[in-house]
């Protein structure tokens, strides 16, 4: 129950910062991941919270699958196969340069075994946007960066599971890791994709039969009953339910645009609130002690990871398309280490291999970091697209101030088309 009671402080603070923390450097997200922080045992000893606790596991699964479930409606299926090769590159070229370099920085800085490296690599590689919301979520920004770092987080997690369940098999002898045999998982992914798919199918032609039929304030709660049975057929039969959540979110916002504009306050609104317990929670997990176990090596692993390593690889994998210069670097700056890379973090921790605790130590400080850099830093780079009132308040009191505000928008706007 302390930690119900930290999670509403936490949550109230961070309401009646939001509208001072979109308009500025300062962070929601960051405000529960120190919230988390200070009442764990490192600090205040409130909460007594465990990397083997199953809230752990569970928080960060269950934000993961709600912010993916809500990111997939945001895609446009039919720009998306007008502008598919962006994305294609950035999970193609971009993800495996990630995967390599960061396995080689790890080696080489933190003194892990090669398998045990490349394992941190594959956590490593996953990104999520919902850390640059500010980029993602404003339809000033332009579409195709926004559907480049969308498309790439939503499908790069799904991309980024075999091969952390692959290499945590090739690194020892685990303790119950699942089965890691590229079969299972090509079926996990396959299932994943083809729930994803069918559900929300069958839920909209159930809709159309002329009895059935939800009443107006209901509507919002038929993609939320889309999503809870998505995510429980997942966990009953092992599909990957990331991969799921995703293609779901995309197939019900073209299949029923209708159902997508009465569930998205709705969404947006709980997956925030997963989103900040399992910050909370993993916050619990960043004690003095975690950090003073990683070596001077394995912060230089950490540092490379953000500034260089995901930066360059997606650099490089956009060399010559049509992407403003802009747009590149933006692009390449934000790709957060999130949700999926806590869940795959934690089956490290858990499959009982070698070198387990020293990988897990190096992947949460990485997480950490990154959620601190790029939380911190969406609202500044968005304003540079001309993204002015980021909270629906005006940045300017008087009359003068507003006109301008206005007048830079229209003028952002026209240069835009």
């Amino acid at each position: 129950m302390v930690l119900v009671a930290v999670f509403g402080v936490a949550l109230l603070v961070a309401v009646l910062l939001s509208g001072l923390a979109a308009r500025t450097v300062l962070s929601t997200s960051l405000l529960f991941l120190v919230g988390g922080a200070l009442v764990s045992d490192g600090f205040l000893g409130l909460i007594h919270i465990t990397p083997d606790s199953g809230i752990v596991s569970v928080t960060a699964d269950l934000a993961l699958f709600a912010v993916l479930f809500t990111d997939g409606m945001h895609v446009s299926l039919p720009k998306l196969r007008a502008n598919w090769k962006n994305p294609a590159r950035a999970l193609g070229l971009g993800m495996p340069l990630a995967f390599l370099f960061m396995g080689l920085a790890a080696h080489f800085l933190a003194d892990l075994d090669w398998t045990t490296s490349f394992l941190v690599g594959a956590v490593l590689a996953p990104t999520d946007p919902v850390f640059a919301s500010a980029i993602v979520g404003r339809s000033e920004v332009p579409a195709k960066l926004r559907q480049l770092l969308n498309v790439e987080s939503g499908i790069n997690d799904g991309l980024a599971l075999p091969v952390v369940l692959m290499l945590i098999g090739a690194a020892g002898p685990t303790t119950g890791t699942g089965d890691a045999e590229p079969g299972a998982i090509a079926v996990e992914l396959l299932l994943g994709l083809v729930f994803g798919i069918a559900l929300p199918l069958i839920v909209n032609r159930l809709v159309r039969f002329r009895l059935l039929g939800a009443e107006p304030k209901l509507q919002p709660l038929l993609p939320l009953a889309t999503g809870i049975i998505l995510y429980a057929a997942c966990h009953l039969t092992h599909a990957n339910p990331y991969l799921a959540a995703f293609s779901a979110g995309a197939v019900l916002a073209h299949a029923s645009p209708e159902a997508k504009a009465s569930f998205e306050p709705l969404g947006e609104a709980l997956a925030e609130l997963a989103k900040f317990a399992a910050l909370l929670v993993f916050g619990a997990l960043l004690t003095p002690h975690l950090f003073g176990d990683l070596s001077l090596g394995g912060y230089a692993a950490v540092i490379l990871a953000i500034f260089l390593i995901r930066p360059a690889s997606l650099l490089l994998s956009l060399l010559g398309t049509r992407i403003s210069r802009r747009e590149k670097l933006v692009a390449a700056w934000f790709g957060p280490k999130g949700f999926a890379s806590v869940v795959y973090g934690l089956l490290v921790l858990q499959s009982g291999i070698p070198r387990a605790k020293e990988a897990f130590t190096l992947i949460a400080v990485c997480i950490a970091f990154s959620i601190i850099a790029h939380s911190s830093t969406d609202v500044p780079i968005a304003r540079a697209f001309d993204v002015e009132d980021l909270a629906g308040i005006p940045a300017a009191d008087d009359d003068a101030g507003a006109a301008e505000m206005h007048a830079a928008q229209a003028s952002g706007e026209a240069g835009g088309t």
